[in-house]
């Protein structure tokens, strides 16, 4: 591998914000962890990069640094030993974890991308400071990042819980009132119609001022067919 050629007008810019950049690949030029801690590093590329390879490697030396990890060419993470690396295909960036650092790990190191014929590389100096000995001993993370493009997000709400919850409660409001509505509108029907068929009853079971029930005699056209014995006896409850 030989160093690419670098855009002049992109390195002094990129340098002006404390960072190298390469072509199509940025990172930041220095970073800084604590002994014993974690180091984060975030290096960015450009579109059309991301199902391409992407590696950290160790040494000043652009022909002769040691890659020490890389990625499969998906956003699954690959970690070996105390290195780590995961691409982020949407965000067009990939993140390089160094865990349990040590004084050692200083040295000159470069992100990557592997491509056919040269590739891609900017370098990044990583500085180890000795962890105090009076302080306990806990990990800590250090995370350095290149500039990212800030992505489109959409402006539409987002409803909480609460919003839902009410909304949820209206919903069942507006399904049960005419539901009981209805209900009490059909017992009230049923309710009138039973009043009306009992008065009706009432109507036609009225019993004669003797105690007897209304009577009447039968149609006279009936009388011929009736036995002369029975007449004044075959009387018949008025109809109602």
């Amino acid at each position: 591998m030989w160093l690419p050629q670098l855009d002049l007008m992109r390195v002094i810019s990129a340098k002006s914000q404390g960072y190298s950049i390469a072509t199509d690949i940025s990172g930041p030029m220095t970073v800084n962890g604590l002994e014993r801690g974690s180091l984060i590093v975030q290096c960015v590329y450009n579109s059309g990069w991301e199902t391409y390879l992407k590696w950290w490697c160790r040494g000043a030396i652009w022909k002769g640094c040691k890659i020490l990890v890389k990625t499969t060419g998906s956003e699954q993470e690959v970690k070996r030993d105390r290195v780590s690396i995961k691409d982020n295909q949407k965000n067009h960036t990939f993140t390089v974890t160094m865990e349990g650092l040590m004084q050692t790990d200083a040295d000159t190191y470069w992100c990557g991308i592997e491509r056919t014929g040269t590739d891609l590389g900017v370098t990044v100096q990583v500085t180890v400071d000795p962890a105090s000995t009076a302080a306990p001993t806990t990990s800590t993370s250090t995370t350095f990042t290149a500039p990212v493009i800030p992505e489109e997000t959409s402006n539409s709400p987002t409803l909480t819980g609460h919003h839902l919850d009410k909304r949820h409660n209206l919903l069942k409001l507006s399904v049960l009132l005419p539901l009981i509505f209805t209900i009490l509108l059909l017992l009230l029907v049923a309710a009138s119609l039973l009043a009306w068929r009992i008065m009706k009853c009432q109507q036609k079971g009225t019993a004669a001022p003797g105690g007897r029930p209304l009577l009447c005699r039968p149609d006279p056209a009936a009388d011929q067919n009736l036995p002369t014995k029975g007449y004044h006896e075959a009387l018949l409850l008025c109809p109602g």
